[in-house]
């Protein structure tokens, strides 16, 4: 319907004999103020009792309603864009055009059962484009009067009830359908009009909702807190009613790509100034207690981001690029870009088991962080704003990394978390919510339960939602780190060097720890969390992550390695170590037992054989190098040069341990009676705990010189004991990775022998694994007569000599078979060849599943990343192919090193 203004303003005028002005507008205004409060049934009813097709009502006031049913229906939207287009616009005007939309939606919910009404208002085009125009109308006035006029309280409500009403009426009279919507909009004579005066009266609803969020008194906005409370739940939910319209609407490919071309809402900026007015929300102290309001805007800026999403994401025209094309776009772009990341940011520092709002009652929030997430792998991935992200977001990704291990593992390498997002849909109803506003006005008291807000659960995803937020974690990484010199703007390896800055930078002291984390423990945190991160990553492809992202994390992590000094990277664990001993040391003065949980999550369990996974760290660090004779150094010389911190730390414990048994000597009688003891606490310390770092050698010779000889070192466990738990290793070879093992073996084990705790057992299984990794690496194994420990126990000297894999790994045979189903992702292993010999070294990384066409598991092989290599690069790998090589030379070219598809059976575990 083409309505010129003439048009509209002659269906306003009493007389004619017009059919369009048939009925006078008299009886139509008439009609519209008495039977708009009339809701469906009431309506129905006047319907059933109507004569001659007449309704007839009395109202409250007692005035009388009589209007011919089928003028009404046919007339009512002309009659409205009459009003519009006539009249001044005031709260007078917007009231009635509210009392008409309220009007219209009653009349087209019952239209289904009335079959004179279906046929008119859902059936009859010209009344359907007379509808759309007033919706039209409708936006254009309520998008300009709020830019001429100063609005009160009152109009603020009624205008975003207006906007909201005069949206959701479509969905009633023309589809309920979001894509048959979306076509009828695109037929629309005037469609980029309509959806900048939506945008723009939206854009405005926003505004006006933060200055009322922003408000801290009661009395600027209401008579008291409860009703303030009300008026803003009323509000947000008419802002989050129209912007769900809208964001329904682009998520209809054909509505968005007409969308992308509206220069005034993507070049200029339209729907970046409403994703502005969203972002922009805040809440002031006074309404943090409502857990509807906070939850309501929440759900605002996680739709808005959705839209934000779904332009981003359309496949004919680049809607970033579209942003950038003008320098004010751009700029409010990357405004948009920075409230993203200081959400983001927040997010992640909060607790995630911690609820800011407490209420009887949850309300869903939105995806709110996984989408910030999901733009922040969208802007970081775009040549235009990559520079800009890895400014402003570099910090926060360093101080996702900062966390104990512990936590970092259940937050960012776990599926699910303890609270994850829930997302809904509002079920907005007009009619209701133009009476809320209308008792409201005719009240000013307090409504309830009647502006209660209702939710639809949007379809729960069965993807686990901690892998979604990895997956992105390392997208958002791979992005940043990715360096094409054609298209990247930034300087080439920006991110690590910014990356490596924050590391850098003195963390900030805590206001519950006064201690500040020292360099080397934050580096020692960082590396081992991103270490766990690549580590799960790979276990994300290919349903989350593909190979190049979970690469590129790998090359940054590999690079960041070549950053950090190595003395840097050895004094980790020393500081790891007087980190956790100096808070014993306070306790044992404190006569309370040490408790060793400090920020470095698995430390606590760790700390006492820091020496052992040093002595493996160095193995992997120092990759291929010349093999050097075991034994060579003296213990002496491996004092001075492995951990002589570590060694005077304990010492230190040790002696304050005998300070505390001499003071306490008068109460030795009373030992082993009271388990609240102070000395009964120093004892199990010394045989417990400190007895866990005699096993280790280095720690041993340090002591040697501190202390009388008496102290020597002592053997936890006898012959039987060793012999069991030898055998447990051939079935369970990373025993010391499983906490339940550990605890069962631990009880096992006591059963035959002396009492062995489950980090005593740890506690061995490192040492011995240590060994048998140094032995490895040096290439020669000792012999009984030349034990690598001459102060070791008699068990651990066993172990090195008997181990077959480990004993004829080191002469060259590689031994035992490993069968495919026993290999796992991330062990490393000798690589063979049909005869026998030694081709390489590895790490295993995927055992099962199809690689390039090959099913894996089938052929009896697994995928391994060489690490080091003892033949000519041109040899020929087992199974050539032009996708993934013929040589080890072409592997390397094809994915950046070393990957190749191997026999199993000629695959043997090394220890690490």
């Amino acid at each position: 319907m083409r309505l010129s203004k003439e048009e509209a303003t002659c269906s306003a005028e009493p007389a004619s004999t017009s059919v369009r002005r048939a009925e006078p507008p008299l009886d139509l205004v008439s009609a519209v103020k008495g039977l708009h409060t009339l809701g469906s049934q009431e309506l129905s009813r006047l319907i059933r009792d109507a004569e001659n097709n007449i309704l007839r009502h009395s109202t409250q006031n007692g005035s009388s309603v009589q209007v011919d049913l089928e003028k009404l229906a046919r007339h009512l939207s002309l009659h409205l864009i009459a009003v519009i287009m006539a009249r001044e616009t005031n709260e007078a005007l917007l009231k009635y055009l509210l009392s008409g939309f309220q009007l219209l939606h009653s009349l087209s919910d019952i239209a289904s059962r009335h079959p004179k009404l279906e046929q008119i208002l859902l059936d009859d085009i010209k009344v359907s484009e007379q509808l759309l125009d007033l919706v039209f109308y409708s936006l254009i006035i309520l998008c300009t009067y709020c830019q001429k006029f100063q609005v009160s309280n009152d109009m603020v409500l009624l205008h975003s009830t207006l906007v909201a009403s005069s949206l959701y009426i479509l969905t009633v009279c023309i589809s309920s359908q979001w894509h048959e919507l979306a076509q009828v909009f695109l037929a629309y004579y005037k469609v980029d009009i309509f959806m900048d005066a939506a945008f723009a009266a939206l854009c405005a609803d926003m505004k006006f909702l933060q200055s009322r969020l922003s408000v801290e008194h009661p009395d600027s906005f209401a008579d008291s807190t409860s009703k303030a409370v009300e008026i803003l739940n009323h509000l947000c939910q008419q802002c989050e009613a129209s912007l769900q319209f809208i964001q329904s609407l682009c998520q209809q490919k054909v509505f968005r790509e007409r969308l992308l071309k509206n220069k005034e809402l993507c070049s200029n900026g339209g729907v970046l100034l409403l994703a502005q007015a969203v972002m922009n929300l805040n809440i002031s102290p006074l309404f943090l207690e409502s857990s509807s309001i906070v939850a309501a805007v929440s759900r605002l800026k996680s739709k808005v981001l959705s839209i934000l999403l779904n332009l981003c994401e359309a496949e004919s025209v680049s809607y970033l690029d579209e942003v950038a094309s003008t320098p004010a776009s751009l700029d409010l772009a990357k405004s948009i870009a920075l409230k993203v990341l200081e959400l983001l940011k927040n997010m992640f520092e909060r607790n995630p088991k911690q609820s800011c709002v407490l209420s009887d009652k949850s309300y869903p929030r939105g995806q709110l962080q996984l989408n910030a997430m999901r733009l922040a792998d969208i802007f970081s991935d775009d040549s235009n704003f990559r520079s800009y992200i890895t400014t402003h977001f570099t910090e926060v990704l360093t101080a996702i990394f900062s966390p104990p291990h512990g936590e970092f593992l259940s937050s960012w390498c776990s599926p699910d978390l303890p609270v994850r997002e829930e997302d809904a849909t509002l079920e907005y109803d007009p009619f209701a919510a133009a009476g809320w506003l209308f008792n409201f006005y005719s009240s000013y008291q307090l409504i309830g339960a009647s502006s209660e807000s209702t939710f639809i659960p949007s379809n729960v995803s069965r993807v686990p939602y901690g892998h979604q937020r990895t997956s992105l974690l390392v997208k958002i990484i791979a992005n940043l780190h990715c360096f094409v010199p054609d298209i990247c703007k930034d300087d080439k390896d920006l991110f690590l060097k910014k990356f490596h800055e924050c590391l850098q930078n003195e963390p900030t002291k805590s206001a519950v720890d006064i201690s500040s984390v020292c360099y080397a423990e934050k580096v020692a945190v960082i590396r081992r969390n991103l270490g766990s991160l690549l580590s799960h990553a790979e276990s994300l492809i290919p349903t989350f992550l593909n190979e190049e992202d979970v690469q590129l994390l790998r090359v940054f992590i590999t690079q960041l390695e070549s950053l950090i000094a190595p003395a840097e990277i050895g004094e980790n664990r020393v500081q790891e170590a007087q980190s956790a001993v100096g808070c014993s040391l306070s306790q044992l003065r404190n006569g309370d037992p040490p408790d060793l949980t400090n920020k470095s999550g698995d430390i606590r369990e760790d700390i006492l054989d820091i020496s052992s996974h040093q002595e493996v760290d160095q193995l992997e660090i120092s990759g291929s190098g010349s093999c050097r004779p075991a034994n060579v150094e003296s213990s002496s010389v491996k004092k001075a040069r492995s951990i002589p911190s570590e060694a005077k730390v304990i010492v230190e414990i040790e002696k304050e341990a005998q300070n505390l048994e001499t003071n306490e000597s008068d109460s030795s009688s009373k030992r082993g009676k009271n388990p609240n003891n102070q000395v009964d606490n120093v004892e199990h310390i010394k045989g417990g705990w400190l007895g866990e770092v005699r096993d280790d050698e280095m720690v041993e010779s340090a002591q040697h010189e501190e202390r009388p000889q008496r102290k020597r070192k002592r053997t936890i466990m006898n012959d039987k004991q060793i012999t069991i738990i030898e055998k447990a290793l051939i079935v369970e070879p990373e025993m010391q990775r499983n906490k339940a093992s550990l605890e069962f073996w631990a009880d096992e084990l006591s059963v035959h022998g002396s009492e062995v705790s489950r980090s005593q057992l740890k506690n061995w299984l490192n040492n011995r694994k240590a060994k048998l990794a140094r032995a490895v690496k040096d290439g020669c194994m000792s012999s009984e007569g030349d034990n690598p420990d001459k102060h070791g126990e008699r068990g651990n000297a066993q172990n090195t000599i008997e181990d077959p894999t480990v004993r004829a790994a080191a002469n060259g045979n590689p031994g035992t078979l490993i069968e495919s189903s026993k290999c796992q992702p991330g062990q490393y292993v000798v690589l063979v060849n049909d005869k026998k010999e030694e081709i390489g070294r590895g790490k295993v990384f995927q055992v099962s599943g199809k690689w390039f066409g090959k099913d894996v598991g089938e052929l009896g092989t697994c995928v391994v990343d060489i690490i080091e290599l003892k033949v000519e690069r041109l040899s020929w790998v087992p199974y050539p192919s032009e996708v993934t090589g013929t040589s080890f030379e072409q592997a390397e070219r094809k994915f950046g090193f070393m990957r190749v598809l191997w026999d199993s059976t000629k695959l043997f575990v090394l220890p690490r």
